[in-house]
């Protein structure tokens, strides 16, 4: 919160110690988190208005967990695991319940990525032999858009009225 040109700090008792790699929702709503739980690096989904951790269904195993990037309203949590000794990117719609792996072909390791607002796009910064470039996904035809309420913008940048 901005007051009188200082920075104050939102109220905390129910954060954690040991987290990394915050991530908010659009809307400021809720926030993903890394923790270390039980040795291992895991994902964690808070709603900031009750201070409740959210459940995510595919998120329990597959650590370590890192890089996460939130939707607006939280719909869509996107995260890169770990699964035997490959590092893919999934997005968990917790919503419908579904997860979404983002496929990125050949010896290339996803190493941090950011999900569009809307998730309409994800940027996934990638290492392949000694180097870093950074690849986006267009998610359009697989995932519903997570859009902050009010007048949404159709495919031609126009408002559509609802």
């Amino acid at each position: 919160m901005l007051l009188n040109n200082r920075v104050t700090r939102a109220p905390s008792s129910f954060i954690q110690r040991n987290q990394q790699e915050p991530a908010l929702s659009g809307n400021g709503e809720k926030m993903a988190v890394i923790v270390d739980l039980f040795g291992r690096s895991t994902v964690q989904l808070k709603d900031l208005r009750s201070g409740n951790n959210l459940p995510l269904k595919h998120l329990a195993r597959n650590q370590p967990h890192s890089s996460p990037s939130l939707s607006w309203n939280g719909r869509y949590l996107a995260v890169i695991i770990q699964k035997g000794n490959k590092r893919l990117v999934i997005i968990e719609d917790r919503i419908s319940g579904r997860m979404h792996p983002i496929s990125i072909s050949g010896d290339r390791d996803p190493i941090r990525l950011s999900l569009s607002p809307d998730a309409s796009q994800i940027a996934v910064q990638v290492a392949y032999k000694g180097k870093w470039r950074v690849e986006l996904f267009d998610l359009r035809r697989l995932i519903e858009l997570d859009q902050p309420p009010g007048p949404v913008r159709n495919s031609n940048n126009l408002l559509d009225v609802n």
